[in-house]
C-alpha cells in the first residue's frame, strides 16, 4: 500500500468530519512560522537517520520492527482526534474498537470468558496481572522462571509481593520438578509461565504447569507479551511453504512448532490471565500492550470512583477496569484496521508469524553446517542464538566465545559498507556447558549471538544475511573448525 495517500486520506477525512462543526477561529498563540517548522523538520528527520535500520532485513538484532503501513495509517487518522480510551467519553469511537480487538485476541487465546484490554506496553499488562494476582491471593508469593522477563521482579516489588526464582532447564524452560517442589511448601499463590523467553524465545511447559498448579491451587498467568501470536501456528502447518524463489515459497518446506512448543501456547487458554503485545507480532507501534482475564469477575479489584469522569454510560468505561488512566485511542483503531486487513487467523496475521518461523529454522540448519557458525540451541520461535565456532577442532573456551560474539556484532552494525545489525545475550556457564558439554568454562558467563527473524522479509533476506554473519565471524577467529569431531 502506498502510506503517503492513506496518510492523506486520513487528514481528509478529519478536515471533513471537523467541518461539519463550523468554522472556527484558531488562536494567534498555535501560530507557527512556516520557514522556522522546514528548518525544525529538516532536523528532525536528519537526526532520525541516526536510528538503527529496523524496516530493513539486514537488522537482525533485538526485538524491534516498524509496525505494517496499515497500523501506521490508522493510528495517525485517529491521532487527529486524539482520542482517550480511559473513560467512554473521551474516546467514544475508539473505546468500541478497544473492546472489538480484545475480544478478538480473547478469541485467539482460547478464553470462552474474559475482562481485558489495552495497554502502553507489555509491562503495564504484566503489573496488571500480578495486582490481580496479589488481590486473589493476598500474603502469598509469585513464582517466576530464572529466564524470566525482569519486569516481573520489579513490578512484585512494587506490588510488595515476595517472588520466588524457578530454575530452567538445559533450553531455557521453566523445570517442572523445581516447580512441583516449590509449590508443594504452600509459599506461592501464582505461576508466571512464560511463552517466549526475551533471550532464547523459549516456551515454558505450559500445557504441564497448569495440571501441576491446579494440584496445589495456584493461579497460572501466561506472560506471552512475545510469543502469544504464535498461538495462530499452534493447530498445525500453516503459512505457506519456504525456499530459494524471490517470494520465498519455492520447495514446499515448512516449519511447523514443535508440538510441546504448540501444545504450550495451546494452553493459554487455561490460563486466569495473559499479557500479550500487538506492537511486537501484531504489527503494531509502540506502545500497544494487551491484559486477558479468564474470570471477568476481577473487575472488583479494579473497582474505584471518579465523580468527574465516569457519568456518561452505564456501560463500563476502560478506565474502570484498569490500572492505567489517559491512554491513546489511536492505539485501538490502528489495531482495529490492521485485523480487518490480517485477521488473527493462520492464513492472515499467521502467515506473516510463519515466514519469521522458518527463517529461524533455516538459518539454525545453515549455522549447524557452518565451518564458521555454531548453534548455541535450536529456535523454538523466531528468535536464533550462535556463536563463533572455535578454530580446528578445538573445544569453545567461554572467555574467547563472548569476545568474538561481541566483536562480530560490533564489526557488523559498524561496517561503513553492508552493515548487518545483530545483538548478544548473556548466558551463564552452566547454561553454556548443559547445551555444549565440550566448552571450557573459563568464565563465569559468555555472550553468545541472538537475531530475532520477526519480520518476514527476513525469509527472502536469509542466504545473504548468513553470508554477511559467516564472513564476520571468520575474521573473528584465526582458522575455521573441522567439522567431524
Amino acid at each position: 500500500m502506498e502510506l503517503g495517500y492513506w496518510l492523506g486520506r486520513g487528514v481528509d477525512a478529519f478536515r471533513e468530519w471537523a467541518s461539519t462543526y463550523g468554522e472556527f477561529a484558531t488562536h494567534t498563540s498555535m501560530a507557527v512560522d512556516d520557514a522556522a517548522c522546514a528548518v525544525a523538520f529538516e532536523e528532525l528527520t536528519a537526526r532520525l537517520r541516526g536510528s538503527y535500520p529496523f524496516f530493513h532485513p539486514c537488522y537482525a538484532g533485538q526485538m524491534l520492527k516498524p509496525p505494517h503501513p496499515v497500523a501506521v495509517a490508522g493510528y495517525a487518522a485517529a491521532m487527529l482526534v486524539n482520542s482517550n480510551n480511559h473513560a467512554l467519553d473521551g474516546g467514544p469511537a475508539t473505546s468500541a474498537m478497544e473492546e472489538e480487538v480484545v475480544e478478538r485476541l480473547a478469541e485467539m487465546a482460547g478464553f470462552t470468558a474474559h475482562l481485558g484490554h489495552l495497554t502502553s506496553s507489555g509491562t503495564q499488562a504484566n503489573l496488571e496481572a500480578l495486582f490481580v494476582a496479589r488481590e486473589s491471593r493476598p500474603g502469598t508469593a509469585v513464582a517466576v522462571s530464572a529466564e524470566a522477563h525482569y519486569t516481573h521482579a520489579r513490578m512484585c516489588h512494587l506490588l510488595g509481593v515476595p517472588v520466588h526464582t524457578v530454575p530452567v532447564d538445559a533450553r531455557g524452560r521453566m523445570d517442572l520438578g523445581e516447580l512441583d517442589r516449590l509449590l508443594s511448601t504452600g509459599v506461592v499463590g501464582t505461576v508466571v509461565v512464560t511463552t517466549g523467553t526475551t533471550a532464547l524465545g523459549a516456551v515454558d511447559p505450559l500445557h504441564r504447569v497448569v495440571p501441576l498448579a491446579r494440584r496445589y491451587g495456584v493461579r497460572v498467568h501466561a506472560d506471552a507479551a512475545y510469543g502469544g501470536f504464535f498461538r495462530l501456528l499452534a493447530d498445525g502447518e500453516t503459512g505457506g511453504e519456504t525456499g530459494g524463489r524471490a517470494d520465498g515459497r519455492a520447495d514446499g518446506q515448512r516449519a511447523p512448532l514443535a508440538p510441546e512448543t504448540a501444545a504450550a501456547l495451546r494452553a493459554i487458554a487455561q490460563c486466569d490471565s495473559v499479557a500479550i503485545d500487538p506492537h511486537k507480532h501484531g504489527l503494531q507501534p509502540y506502545g500497544c500492550g494487551a491484559v486477558l482475564f479468564g474470570d471477568p469477575d476481577v473487575a472488583r479489584f479494579f473497582r474505584h470512583d471518579s465523580p468527574y469522569t465516569y457519568f456518561t454510560s452505564r456501560r463500563p468505561h476502560l478506565g474502570e477496569i484498569s490500572l492505567e488512566c489517559s491512554r491513546s485511542g489511536a492505539a485501538a483503531a490502528a489495531l482495529w484496521l490492521t485485523l480487518k486487513l490480517l485477521p488473527l487467523t493462520p492464513d492472515g496475521l499467521g502467515a506473516v508469524l510463519a515466514a519469521g518461523r522458518r527463517a529461524a529454522v533455516r538459518w539454525s540448519e545453515l549455522i549447524g553446517a557452518s565451518p564458521f557458525l555454531e548453534p548455541y540451541q535450536p529456535p523454538e520461535l523466531d528468535i536464533v542464538t550462535y556463536y563463533p565456532a572455535s578454530p580446528g577442532s578445538s573445544p569453545p573456551r567461554l572467555s574467547r566465545v563472548g569476545l568474538a560474539s561481541e566483536e562480530v556484532m560490533h564489526r557488523g552494525m559498524n561496517a561503513k559498507e553492508d552493515p548487518v545489525f545483530l545483538s548478544v545475550a548473556r548466558v551463564t556457564a552452566d547454561a553454556f556447558t548443559a547445551r555444549h558439554a565440550d566448552a571450557v568454562a573459563d568464565a563465569d558467563d559468555t555472550h553468545v549471538l541472538r537475531s530475532v527473524l520477526m519480520k518476514p522479509e527476513s525469509e527472502l533476506h536469509l542466504e545473504r544475511l548468513h553470508q554477511r554473519v559467516e564472513q564476520l565471524a571468520k575474521a573473528s577467529w584465526p582458522a575455521p573448525r573441522r567439522r567431524g569431531r
